[in-house]
């Protein structure tokens, strides 16, 4: 580790924490909505204060804890204690062969309210969150200098999503506290099975792009760092804040939008004024500005009513994902009201919140593979462009990560997942319902230009909002 931060980060253990009961070696396949994630690792991390352990033991002992329950866990999430290999058609698979998790015990030499939690990148990205370099996870437990505890952890997106690894952080701290686990996770790829004959929409083929139609990354002597590149921040919206967009979006006949809705077409809104606001002759008018949603399909594949499917299905341990988008020149978004771009928000994901949606995604994948294909949103086709996803986290479940300590004062994922491409993720606050943790990796430029004109919406996180003395 090193000191980056303003603060030095000590190993002092690596091992590796395999399930404690043997694992049958077999193969895991990638289900069709697995195949459109390219290699990238999604990290999330929690922060606990200095409490007193409510089980009988002391503050050392909350390693060993973690370690215990992460083996323990491991036996029913066993897909995080593989690898993921190609098979002979060059596609992922994960090998359940019990492998294990990297698990990395790290001393800091820093208080918990002295660490810059609005620039992730250079307080927690690679020192507090540990960097992947084998297996599917990779998990860091930081002890801070002033009795607190950071548990950063780092997942390959290929095998999972937001929905199955909060079911894994949730199992892994009721096992902490010799509960059941509330969710045995479904690893049968048979609920995604394609139809046959497969049949699509076509509006899939302007979603998804296939790798080999894109040109080659353009290879750039000396690059210098510019405005251009993209940072990862933290803020805190409160809830009131969330309710006036609301009010603001709610269409010409009184249709009122979700807050997600509302705010992705704020934030739209707002990174076309940026773009608008560095040409003053006006030459980025015709720029494209896109607006991506992340859609969980779970909740709209019925599989024909069958309950028990449905019912495995919400246990399903994958990616069941999609994410349509919008697009319109800046000159466009800048000219609209709000509830306009609401709507555009709102008709962009209303076509992707189907189960027909998701089916013929399933069957579009199977009619093209092995060719590898991912969503065009990811994707800067031209230079005239700009585009970010706007994700959503509301069911992060931060009051039931308590591994014997309380629950997190702080929580947040964390993606920098180096495209040029933003990401944003809408979490809920663990300080008051209703608010929200906001994390945004964005180009630098939009980050200070979001700041400086709705500075009311997005707060820079301080030790303030997570009850810690300055």
């Amino acid at each position: 580790m090193g000191s980056n931060g303003g603060f030095t980060v000590v190993v002092k253990r690596r091992e590796v924490v395999a399930a404690v009961l043997p694992i049958q070696e077999h193969w895991l396949p990638m289900s069709n909505l697995d195949l459109l994630l390219p290699p990238l690792d999604v990290s999330v991390f929690f922060c606990y204060k200095k409490e007193p352990i409510k089980i009988k033991a002391n503050e050392d002992c909350r390693v060993a804890i973690l370690k215990k329950a992460l083996a323990q866990a491991l036996i029913s999430f066993y897909a995080f204690a593989g690898e993921v290999v190609e098979n002979s058609l060059g596609e992922p698979e994960v090998l359940c062969n019990n492998r294990g998790v990297d698990f990395i015990h790290a001393y800091a030499d820093v208080e918990l309210k002295n660490v810059d939690l609005h620039h992730p990148y250079g307080s927690v990205h690679g020192k507090l969150v540990p960097i992947k370099n084998q297996g599917v996870l990779c998990i860091q437990a930081t002890e801070l200098k002033c009795g607190g505890l950071v548990i950063g952890c780092t997942f390959d997106h290929r095998v999972a999503d937001a929905h199955s690894a909060n079911m894994f952080f949730v199992s892994w701290a009721e096992i902490a506290h010799a509960k059941p686990i509330s969710h045995i996770p479904c690893f049968r790829r048979s609920l995604l099975n394609p139809r046959r004959p497969g049949y699509y929409d076509r509006s899939i083929d302007n979603i998804y792009v296939f790798l080999s139609s894109l040109p080659p990354p353009k290879l750039v002597e000396d690059p210098e760092p510019n405005e251009d590149s993209l940072q990862s921040r933290i803020y805190y919206v409160v809830s009131e804040e969330l309710i006036c967009l609301q009010s603001q979006a709610t269409s010409s006949n009184g249709i009122k939008r979700s807050k997600l809705v509302s705010f992705s077409a704020f934030l739209w809104k707002l990174i076309a004024s940026a773009e608008r606001s560095e040409s003053e002759s006006g030459s980025n008018s015709n720029k494209r500005c896109k607006m991506g949603v992340v859609v969980d399909g779970r909740e709209r594949l019925m599989l024909n009513n069958n309950i028990k499917a449905d019912h495995e299905l919400e246990k399903y341990f994958g990616n069941i994902l999609s994410i349509p988008y919008g697009e319109a020149s800046v000159g466009e978004l800048n000219a609209m009201h709000l509830s306009k771009v609401a709507e555009l928000v709102h008709d962009c994901l209303e076509g992707a919140a189907t189960e027909e949606h998701f089916l013929g995604l399933i069957d579009w994948v199977e009619l093209h593979r092995p060719e590898k294909a991912i969503v065009r949103v990811y994707c800067k086709e031209t230079d005239d462009e700009t585009a970010m996803v706007v994700s959503s986290g509301q069911r992060f479940p931060m009051s039931k990560i308590d591994f014997g300590w309380s629950k997190p004062s702080f929580g947040s994922y964390h993606f920098p997942w180096g495209g040029q491409t933003g990401y944003v993720m809408p979490m809920p606050s663990t300080s008051k319902d209703g608010d929200w943790i906001l994390y945004m990796h964005l180009r630098e430029k939009h980050l200070d230009f979001v700041e400086s004109q709705a500075p009311h919406l997005f707060r820079p996180l301080t030790p303030a909002y997570l009850n810690l003395t300055p």
